[in-house]
């Protein structure tokens, strides 16, 4: 059985993505660091999902639902770097600013949706989003105030989801966007 998982994408990383114009397009691969400046994909295999999630203005967006295909180094990555001054995976680079640069960084291929910046995750499904360590124990977002994330700390880094909220996020990436 696959699992699912969250990774929060920085306000750089997203403005970087608008930028680039990757608004639309479907990326193929993200990346896993050792270092907390990228998030470590840990525990996640091939035919999990992972929702790539953003903070605007205290609202929650999923940006794009990824399938991890694998985490191996293939030749759509380029050449393995001879120096540490060359880039890690010049094969990826209009991907890049999914953290190819990071320490450590490492490619994890997915089969993804466009990424988008549209699509809100409901005030009462934020409230319930639950998510559980290798150990069973779930816990629930902090600093959700009237459907609002107050403060982002406990969405930063990589986290896997109940099964029932990743669900829940299943049916948000899968439902039309309702125009404000």
């Amino acid at each position: 059985m696959s699992d699912a998982f969250t990774v929060l994408w920085t306000q750089d990383v997203c403005r970087a993505l608008r930028k680039a114009g990757r608004v639309g397009e479907r990326p193929p691969v993200a990346f896993s660091g050792v270092h907390s400046s990228l998030p470590a994909w840990t525990g996640a295999q091939a035919g999990d999902e992972v929702y790539a999630l953003h903070v605007n203005r205290r609202e929650v967006f999923v940006v794009s639902r990824m399938r991890v295909v694998d985490r191996e180094r293939r030749p759509c990555c380029g050449t393995a770097p001879a120096t540490w001054e060359d880039p890690a995976h010049r094969g990826h680079d209009d991907w890049s600013m999914l953290g190819a640069g990071g320490c450590g960084a490492e490619p994890v291929h997915v089969d993804a949706t466009p990424v988008r910046f549209d699509t809100p995750i409901p005030g009462e499904l934020l409230a319930r989003l639950t998510w559980r360590n290798r150990r069973g124990r779930t816990r629930q977002l902090k600093y959700v105030v009237d459907g609002r994330l107050e403060n982002s700390v406990s969405l930063q880094g990589f986290y896997r989801l109940t099964p029932d909220s990743a669900a829940e996020l299943a049916d948000v990436t899968a439902s039309p966007v309702s125009s404000r």
